[in-house]
């Protein structure tokens, strides 16, 4: 008999210290088992950022844990060097022989299917529910039922009723229920003023060594760690969430979808990594905002636009992933087939509005939401390119990614590629839209004003040709039939040179 009872993966986005997998664990007969595998820098080729952010906070989990009495077995890449999950459990294993494997349910499919394949035959493997999301899989599958369309809004009351968050009774806070409306302004001509500067961390010893590792290692990888500056514990994490609360959140909302150069934080709260790593829970997050706003007497729909993200399209959008796995990752609604321009990777384009937003996201592996929806992902779907090409470049240069969340907020979102399952329309403008968002227009080559022509924009002139192409769908769904009214004003033959315009802009998206 084998004097391991239960071995207990903890995966790299599960540092929870109250997760399900260490319930009733016994320090004298449990271990622990925590991998860094090559695999899941290389699945797609992740930005050195995010492969640090992920090996830093593993390893700083693991020391808290032996901290509390407990057996860690942790399988660091410059030692084991595992290439894979599942030849770093095997090996775990072979070593302890034990009676039973015990984890969290993974928040990425492919995780799953590879560690069940790894289990050798008869060895028993229990998956306990993750217990730090607010809406279970099986409550969130009862909530959609057998609906082919969902939107996250419904969801969202029944959330706000269910915690009791920003409510008077059985009614919301304000009189009403989403504030959205009042959280879409620019910046105008002046643009922002009094930016606040984000917390810097501290770095020891154990992310040093992880920097070094990660810069030597996988130099070929998108960006580089020069810029790491992102929670790694639940100490720094809590930090950080205090900070956003304390000067970010009574301004959140006015300019979250602004865009500036240069501003690459703006208010935004900078804890989404922290959030997906399990190094905050969302219910005390969302309960810090709220307590906020009560004694501060912050602007409600700047609190309630970030509440929203959080105990809403968050828990939202991690239902769905589940929920329509695996033909969500095959998605393609458009039947787009275009390559990934390789500017993607390097931010390298004569578009300033993709090239500021690439460059910071190499940078710091970041962008805020509007950059990803509305610059990176939204001519993704004018530029008809493949998505999951898109999806994979996504999960791969953002610090906060994870295939649960990742997945359908591109496919879903940006790119409309699951059809309009829980999205009313799809997330396409022209370059009037980023001029008024922000100053990216100004000194790029091409002008957002101008659909034909050596200056045209591609923004512009694919968003043209895409409304021309689809405008039949468009002109069938009151949200979009507007736009088509607006194309009907062209006149034909400047459609026409529209349609020709576009084809060689797609024809050398790679020379844009």
């Amino acid at each position: 008999m084998s004097d391991c009872r239960h071995l207990i993966l903890i995966l790299g986005d599960q540092l929870d210290a109250q997760s399900s997998a260490l319930a009733g664990i016994d320090p004298a007969q449990d271990r622990v088992l925590m991998i860094e595998a090559l695999e899941e820098s290389t699945h797609v080729r992740s930005h050195q950022l995010r492969t640090a952010l992920f090996f830093s906070a593993m390893r700083h989990f693991a020391q808290e844990l032996q901290a509390r009495g407990l057996q860690v077995h942790y399988r660091a890449l410059d030692r084991e060097n595992d290439a894979t999950l599942a030849a770093g459990l095997q090996a775990a294993l072979a070593q302890f022989k034990p009676q039973g494997l015990v984890g969290v349910e993974p928040g990425d499919v492919r995780v799953r299917e590879a560690i069940e394949a790894a289990v050798p035959a008869g060895l028993p493997l229990e998956w306990r529910e993750d217990t730090h999301f607010l809406c279970s899989r099986a409550r969130f599958a009862k909530w959609a039922g057998r609906s082919k369309t969902l939107r996250m809004e419904f969801f969202y009351r029944k959330m706000r009723q269910e915690f009791g968050v920003l409510m008077e009774g059985d009614e919301p806070v304000g009189g009403q229920w989403n504030f959205d409306a009042d959280n879409r302004k620019g910046f105008g001509k002046a643009g922002p003023q009094g930016l606040p500067t984000p917390r810097v961390f501290e770095q020891d010893e154990i992310t040093q060594d992880v920097l070094r590792l990660v810069g030597q290692r996988f130099s070929s990888h998108p960006g580089d760690v020069a810029h790491f500056n992102w929670p790694v514990t639940r100490a720094q994490a809590l930090l950080a969430l205090n900070d956003f609360i304390t000067h970010r959140l009574p301004h959140f909302g006015t300019h979250q979808d602004a865009m500036w150069t240069g501003m690459a934080f703006g208010w935004h709260a900078l804890i989404s990594s922290s959030l997906n790593l399990k190094l905050l829970n969302p219910l005390e997050v969302v309960q810090a905002a709220e307590r906020a706003w009560r004694e501060r007497n912050l602007e409600l729909a700047s609190v309630e636009g970030f509440v929203r993200q959080v105990l809403g399209w968050r828990e939202f959008i991690r239902g769905v992933y589940f929920l329509d796995m695996p033909e969500l990752k095959r998605a393609n609604h458009y039947g787009h087939q275009r390559a990934l321009p390789a500017w993607y990777w390097t931010g390298e384009t004569g578009m300033n509005c993709m090239r500021q937003s690439i460059k910071q996201t190499l940078e710091h592996g970041y962008a805020h939401h509007i950059q990803r929806l509305m610059i990176t992902g939204m001519f993704g779907v004018l530029a008809q390119i493949e998505p999951e090409q898109l999806c994979d470049w996504y999960l791969a240069v953002y610090i906060d990614a994870v295939e649960w969340v990742e997945l359908p907020n591109t496919a879903g979102m940006a790119l409309f590629a699951n059809g309009g399952r829980f999205t009313s329309k799809p997330y396409v403008a022209s370059g009037a839209y980023i001029k008024r968002m922000s100053n990216y227009c100004q000194g790029c080559k091409y002008v957002p004003e101008q659909r034909t022509g050596p200056q045209a924009c591609p923004m512009t002139t694919l968003y043209w040709n895409f409304l021309d192409t689809h405008r039949e769908s468009f002109e069938s769904n009151p949200r979009t039939a507007l736009m088509v009214k607006n194309l009907t004003r062209l006149a034909v033959d400047e459609r026409k040179t529209i349609a020709q315009t576009a084809t060689t802009m797609l024809e050398g998206l790679d020379n844009l």
